[in-house]
């Protein structure tokens, strides 16, 4: 958890964050359809931005609310204990309201109705395994950049959510809110709401094993000691 920043501005960064993440997903997805008919090129054009902002959100709003953006990564540091429990479901709803407004943002930007309910097919066991292996990905590249090169992490997100994006499936969901977000949107980035228990369950479930695993890995490892500083230092 940050340190200096009270609950309601942490939530409004969470809020801040999610909205522009799904502003961008949905947004350059639009834009992509709109540019190309070639699906290939369209998923690049949608998937270059996601990585991208990921990068600049989590630097700009990491030190105010530890830029979570995903209910699956809050409920991981929940259970670590750096997240109090009380606030977990103030994050979550803070992550999934600030997602539907980045959608209804997105929406406006190109004069489309600000909310659509989603008719893109996104299920199967292959796609909710994609979308384990996704959070699980996630949590594994957020934990081990804590421990190992805790400054490059918005490049280790935005890099491992640009690659996910073309290595799985389901082009990389790996968030309940982004996820909850899409379904609000008939385009090319969209999920139907029928669609989404299967998706959030399977994040989830990544999410936790991605945690089990990184915990195993550190049980009991040194912890590197920064030297202390002498006098006149």
């Amino acid at each position: 958890m940050t340190v200096g920043f009270d609950l309601s501005r942490r939530l409004a960064a969470e809020a801040l964050g999610t909205a522009m993440l799904v502003a961008t997903v949905v947004g350059s997805g639009i834009m992509a359809e709109t540019l190309t008919r070639d699906v290939a090129l369209a998923l690049l054009g949608n998937t270059l931005p996601t990585g991208a902002i990921l990068v600049v959100l989590i630097t700009v709003l990491g030190p105010i609310s530890g830029a979570h953006f995903n209910p699956a990564v809050s409920l991981v540091f929940a259970l670590r204990g750096e997240l109090p429990a009380r606030e977990l479901a103030l994050y979550v709803a803070a992550q999934i309201a600030g997602g539907i407004i980045g959608t209804m943002i997105a929406h406006a930007m190109f004069d489309l109705p600000l909310v659509a309910a989603s008719l893109k097919v996104r299920t199967g066991s292959a796609q909710w395994f994609a979308e384990a292996v996704a959070a699980f990905g996630l949590v594994v590249t957020i934990l081990g950049g804590v421990r190992a090169a805790k400054a490059a992490i918005p490049w280790l997100v935005g890099l491992y959510i640009t690659a996910a994006y073309w290595f799985t499936a389901s082009t990389s969901f790996a968030n309940p809110a982004v996820a909850i977000a899409r379904s609000f949107t008939n385009t090319f980035s969209g999920i139907r709401p029928v669609d989404l228990p299967g998706f959030i369950a399977a994040e989830c479930v990544g999410a936790l094993i991605g945690l089990s695993l990184m915990a195993w890995f550190y049980r009991n490892a040194p912890v590197e000691q920064k030297p202390s500083l002498q006098p006149g230092e």
